[in-house]
């Protein structure tokens, strides 16, 4: 599912007395922050803040916001949740956000009323995502997602189609 404001990471604490903000992003890196002119105290937009900067700094990022211009009005947003605008992110064609992919229920490729449950996580293992797929019986399958598996990935509807391996579901050969 489609979502306008997504979380982009979490302020954990200060870096130095200026009001500079550190912030673990929720995305693939903190350099992915860079991008966004604004960001977002809520999940619905209505609390927007100017970026002045952002810079990588290790795997976190060192962000400075407008109205916070010392240590103590930073350390008063330690916990709060950073959200972006999906429109203003520069994603390719066909390339979604992870919490719009979790949810989604995924089908047979092959057989669409062959249901294998929905998306309730995806691992990050570095060579290639491996999604956590929820049976209806409450069952755990663990999917490499890689094209030959993926098939069709339609967030706007909630779907996914893919076409497993043997051996990753029961009903396996």
């Amino acid at each position: 599912m489609i979502k306008e404001f997504l979380e982009a990471g979490q302020i954990v604490g200060t870096h130095g007395v200026r009001g500079e903000l550190r912030v673990n992003p929720w995305c693939d890196s903190p350099e992915f922050l860079r991008g966004f002119r604004e960001l977002y105290f809520d999940c619905n937009g209505s609390r927007k803040v100017k970026v002045r900067s952002c810079r990588p700094h290790g795997n976190i990022a060192l962000l400075l916001l407008d109205g916070v211009d010392n240590v103590e009005s930073a350390s008063a947003l330690r916990g709060k949740m950073l959200y972006i605008r999906r429109s203003d992110a520069k994603l390719s064609r066909g390339s979604y956000f992870i919490a719009e992919l979790i949810g989604c229920t995924v089908t047979d490729a092959d057989d669409i009323q062959k249901i294998y449950g929905t998306l309730a996580d995806v691992s990050r293992t570095g060579a290639n995502d491996v999604w956590h797929i929820l049976s209806p019986d409450g069952r755990e399958y663990l999917v490499p997602a890689v094209p030959p598996i993926v098939i069709e990935t339609d967030v706007l509807n909630g779907i996914i189609r893919i076409r497993p391996i043997k051996g990753i579901f029961d009903d396996a050969d």
